[in-house]
């Protein structure tokens, strides 16, 4: 089994990462394989509506010149995903707003190519917002006919400073419930 997080904040090493990392400990403990993609501060672009996807059908986006294609990839071969993002002004990231409306558009008009997935949300957060964030991620997964996995508590890390999200003792744990919940999860939807 694999599991591909795409961490859409333009900090590679940001507490978004280190929130999905810990969730990636308690994956890999259970056996099962992860990838970390980076996507934010690699200039994804929005869906420019101009339905190539619907036409072509061939599981890929119009939009060429980014790696918005090599996520929609990874997605489909993956049989868990992970989409992570900082809270910016209470919503997602702009990349990861883009990969979301453009891997959608392109899983619905390929036979709902990413249904029976697993998706998880996570979100980093200074102060507040982030459930607006892990709302917008869950309903992706959930247009998409993905199964949404839950933990003990919304997922979210509380943190502003590179690393200060380790000090949310319960956002960690929360990742680490996730990540179990997760495995267990995938076991159920393999059998």
């Amino acid at each position: 089994m694999r599991v591909v997080a795409f961490n859409g904040s333009p900090r590679a090493e940001g507490n978004t990462s280190a929130m999905i990392m810990h969730l990636f400990q308690e994956l890999e403990k259970e056996g099962i394989e992860t990838e970390l993609v980076q996507v934010g501060g690699h200039g994804i672009h929005g869906c420019i509506a101009c339905g190539k996807c619907l036409e072509r059908a061939d599981g890929r986006c119009a939009i060429e010149g980014d790696m918005v294609n090599e996520c929609i990839a990874k997605m489909v071969e993956a049989d868990g995903i992970v989409l992570g993002s900082p809270t910016y002004f209470a919503d997602l990231t702009p990349e990861t707003k883009a990969l979301i409306d453009r891997a959608g558009m392109v899983a619905k008009s390929n036979d709902d190519m990413l249904r029976r997935k697993v998706g998880a949300a996570v979100v980093a957060v200074r102060r507040a917002g982030a459930i607006h964030a892990f709302d917008s991620i869950n309903h992706f997964f959930l247009i998409s006919q993905m199964i949404v996995v839950g933990s003990s508590y919304w997922n979210i890390g509380i943190g502003l400073e590179k690393g200060s999200v380790e000090h949310d003792l319960e956002g960690v744990r929360t990742m680490w419930t996730l990540g179990k919940n997760m495995a267990w999860l995938l076991r159920k939807v393999q059998n």
